[in-house]
């Protein structure tokens, strides 16, 4: 670790800058405001996006430390303000003039008891009127707060408040790699997996003071929050709706190959049976495609490897998952030269439609499968293959 990267200092308040000249100064006098009054020793710390309006001499004139960010991106900023700061701590908020800058008290107050992230709730604190629009207010932050308490259980209301504080050391241990307005998400998501303590305390919210609109897109960035928590739950993805359509499936296959089934007045049978084996290759893909997500995230960074994680992948192997692929493969292909010796011994001609298609179907259903189990095996052990690089991920444990 560098000499600027090392705690010195308390606290750095850090906020992301991109040409936020108008409401800058404001916020770093709060800010150095609060730092006097409290006598907490700390910087105020500006990371520049690549502003053009002069946001940077307005920070340098007030005082506060400037890091330019070699990328463009709200994550790619706060990764450097991180990565630079000299607090022990680090309070992290837009320098737009929403958040509330002259009380952290409470933040400061979390995190000296050993919490690792303070996450701010504006519901509970106060949203002023006009500081968040309907739209974001009653459904987008409840929906993907709901989803993220769901999938993660980081115990907060509010996932995607900008003002939080954090452990520095804690947070630049979890690798946050996205670059994006992903890397909020991100955060706790990573948090959460990793166990770390995270507690939650109540701050306002107030209409920005710039002129220009910000630089959030509701729809998209709402949509690009929900597929990155999606994608850092793969069991909710894939597992889950892979299992019931799987089950489901091959339940209906394994039952309607001995005869229909009447259920009341309604009858299932043949055709019935085509649908759920389309409904069991689906599952079983899903399945597949949650190992090999699982497989390339944990290689890459982006999702913990647990300890039961990696001792299921060392005991897991390419050959033997070739294996399994060839034992299901050649079971279809034996359940179609059964049904064509079958017909031989009709003369190859007509058949009862039913009887062909109760065979058919679990064949080319068990054909299917292995192929795809064969394939998926090959690429597991691509995924897999021995790295000079060991990736960051490997110190986090789920």
């Amino acid at each position: 670790m560098s000499e600027a990267q090392t705690p010195t200092l308390e606290l750095t308040i850090l906020m992301p800058c991109l040409n936020e000249a108008e409401t800058l100064e404001v916020c770093i006098r709060k800010a150095m405001g609060f730092l006097e009054r409290s006598g907490v020793s700390g910087e105020v710390l500006i990371s520049d996006n690549g502003s053009s309006d002069g946001s940077q001499d307005i920070a340098r004139r007030l005082g506060a430390r400037v890091s330019d960010a070699p990328r463009r991106g709200y994550g790619a900023a706060l990764l450097n303000g991180i990565e630079n700061a000299r607090g022990r701590f680090v309070i992290m908020g837009d320098a737009d003039d929403s958040y509330d800058f002259e009380n952290l008290e409470p933040f400061i107050a979390q995190l000296r008891g050993g919490a690792d992230l303070v996450m701010g709730n504006r519901f509970r604190g106060g949203i002023a009127q006009g500081a968040m629009p309907p739209l974001h207010r009653y459904l987008g932050n409840p929906v993907l707060s709901g989803i993220g308490q769901l999938f993660f259980r980081p115990n907060i209301g509010d996932f995607h408040c900008g003002l939080r504080g954090f452990n520095v050391q804690r947070i630049r241990a979890l690798a946050l790699q996205t670059t994006g307005m992903e890397f909020a998400s991100e955060m706790v998501v990573k948090a959460s997996l990793a166990r770390y303590r995270i507690e939650e305390v109540p701050t306002t919210l107030k209409k920005d003071g710039r002129s220009r609109p910000p630089h959030l897109r509701s729809w998209h960035d709402g949509w690009r929050h929900l597929r990155f928590l999606l994608l850092f739950a793969p069991r909710w993805l894939f597992v889950y709706p892979g299992l019931l359509a799987f089950a489901l499936g091959a339940i209906a296959v394994g039952v309607l190959s001995f005869g229909g089934v009447r259920i009341g007045e309604v009858g299932f049978d043949v055709t019935t049976m085509v649908y759920a084996s389309a409904l069991c290759v689906v599952g079983y893909q899903a399945l597949m495609f949650f190992w090999l997500t699982k497989l390339f995230a944990t290689q890459e960074g982006f999702l913990p490897a647990s300890a039961r994680y990696r001792s299921i992948v060392a005991k897991w192997s390419a050959e033997r998952g070739l294996i399994l692929g060839l034992v299901l493969f050649l079971l279809g292909i034996a359940a179609g030269i059964i049904q064509v010796v079958r017909w031989g011994s009709l003369d190859f001609g007509p058949q009862d439609a039913a009887t062909v298609v109760r065979i058919a179907v679990p064949s080319a259903l068990g054909i299917m499968l292995g192929f795809q189990t064969i394939l998926m095996s090959f690429f597991s052990g691509v995924l897999t293959t021995p790295r000079r690089e060991t990736p960051l991920s490997t110190v986090i444990e789920a």
